[in-house]
């Protein structure tokens, strides 16, 4: 596993896909229901104007993946990560950074690192990743790793984006509480 991480710590491969849009980065979600009314294991469907299981076919991946996202921001762990369960590509780079995110926040930074790894194993370009594996390797002590971080969110085309900007804070000492 280390030599895996050290080699995607290193890696320059760049491929023109994103697994994260800028979209995504740029402004937390807005709250909606889902994480103000919704408990866990349930997403506001606009449709029938009610929470509804995440699982259910009313929902596609990208609107699983945006209620991971706003329950995650809401401090929502657990119920993110059940958002993120009823995705069918488990081993995209979104879903496998946002596993991440969650063990990270969770505690488990072994887990969070392995997940990170993943990430950038199936998309070096995923910037988020990179950021937030940054961001964990700077809160352990490992300020030169995520500087390497750094440097390759910005070797991939991530200047003056939402990843750089979080991960320069945090590594100039600031704190991104909610992530």
């Amino acid at each position: 596993m280390k030599t895996v991480l050290a080699a995607l710590l290193l890696g320059f491969g760049v491929t023109s896909a994103q697994a994260v849009s800028p979209e995504d980065w740029e402004r937390p979600p807005e709250p909606t229901e889902t994480s103000t009314e919704c408990p866990d294991g349930q997403a506001w469907d606009k449709e029938v104007e009610r929470c509804t299981d995440v699982k259910a076919n009313s929902f596609n991946d990208d609107e699983r993946y945006r209620a991971a996202r706003e329950l995650a921001y809401a401090g929502r762990l657990k119920a993110a990560g059940l958002a993120l369960d009823a995705m069918t590509d488990q081993s995209s780079s979104r879903v496998l950074t946002y596993r991440g995110f969650l063990a990270r926040k969770s505690g488990d930074w072994a887990l969070a690192e392995q997940f990170y790894a993943r990430a950038l194993q199936e998309e070096p370009n995923d910037l988020l990743a990179r950021s937030y594996l940054g961001m964990g390797l700077a809160e352990k002590g490992d300020v030169e790793a995520a500087r390497r971080q750094l440097w390759q969110i910005r070797a991939r085309g991530g200047r003056e984006t939402w990843p750089e900007r979080a991960l320069l804070m945090t590594l100039r000492g600031g704190r991104l509480s909610a992530y």
